[in-house]
């Protein structure tokens, strides 16, 4: 087989296993996070306080639960990772599965952070959670998953482009080019 139809194969199978993962409703990502976070989150804060642990609500002194949803798992931010991760050409699959991981434990960890600190928040002042809560929701959430893609980038030296480099491919390649 010769370079090209492995490019073309390589392609195929990233962009498949893109598609695989986000079926049903990425849940593969919940399934394997949701626990991941709970549980850290649970541990760290029963250092500080009495706390119960009920399916996904974390119940601090005896009053406060702590509900983690979804949206506090980021299956999506995830979802994100593996699509840069995978939409990158030219790469070994030990080098892409330790990107892969290396990145998932990264943004694991900063979220577990988030969302123990968040908890501090929301004991001092209901007020102040609201605000920092919809801040970090809708703008640091971004810059975690940006931060953690540069720093793998910069980390990995990674020199190709995700998704522009394996369009450059398929339409060099392409049996549709004039």
């Amino acid at each position: 087989m010769n370079k090209v139809h492995r490019q073309f194969r390589d392609i195929f199978a990233r962009y498949f296993l893109l598609v695989a993962a986000s079926i049903p409703n990425l849940w593969i990502f919940y399934f394997v996070f949701t626990p991941l976070t709970i549980y850290p989150v649970f541990y760290i804060l029963g250092i500080f306080f009495d706390t119960i642990l009920i399916k996904d609500v974390v119940i601090i002194n005896n009053q406060v639960p702590i509900e983690l949803i979804r949206s506090c798992i980021a299956g999506s931010a995830y979802y994100l990772l593996l699509v840069l991760n995978l939409s990158i050409p030219n790469i070994k699959l030990g080098k892409r599965v330790k990107m892969i991981l290396i990145s998932f434990a990264a943004l694991l960890l900063i979220n577990i952070a988030r969302i123990v600190i968040l908890s501090f928040v929301f004991l001092e002042s209901f007020t102040i959670f609201v605000a920092a809560h919809q801040f970090v929701w809708y703008f640091m959430s971004t810059v975690f998953v940006v931060a953690v893609w540069f720093s793998e980038v910069k980390f990995f030296k990674i020199k190709e482009i995700p998704f522009y480099s394996d369009f450059k491919f398929l339409r060099k390649h392409s049996f549709l080019k004039r």
